[in-house]
């Protein structure tokens, strides 16, 4: 079906925290986002892609899936990942992080969790 626009860059999206402060710290410490504004019950974080409006809440990680962040190269991910295990984060695979992100894909990633549960990915597209 066509509809009469088109959809742009994400602009935010929200996220149940059990303290929005530690996990904007963890978001600022792990990803290198900034605290963008505080709301009520909440606070902002981001870059110029992508904002989280972290709200306090009960985490449902289930819910969610997880999301993934594009890198430029497998240089860029072996960095992310060592920096990763560096602030101790909750990596998938340990010892064989950076994988397929399915088999047969020619895209590279790597998979993590947050302090809430809720699970990320860095990938390279075409990685391989």
């Amino acid at each position: 079906m066509k509809v009469p626009f088109t959809l742009g860059v994400v602009g935010h999206f929200g996220l149940a925290v059990r303290s929005p402060k530690r996990s904007a710290k963890w978001f600022e410490r792990v990803l290198g986002w900034k605290k963008q504004f505080e709301f009520d019950g909440g606070i902002a974080i981001g870059n110029d892609h992508v904002t989280i409006a972290l709200h306090k809440g009960r985490p449902s990680p289930g819910t969610f899936g997880h999301m993934s962040f594009h890198l430029p190269s497998m240089a860029a991910l072996r960095k992310a990942l060592a920096h990763l295990r560096k602030e101790k984060v909750d990596l998938e695979d340990p010892g064989d992080e950076i994988g397929p992100e399915a088999p047969g894909s020619p895209h590279m990633g790597l998979w993590f969790r947050d302090p809430d549960g809720y699970r990320w990915e860095l990938n390279v597209p075409g990685g391989r």
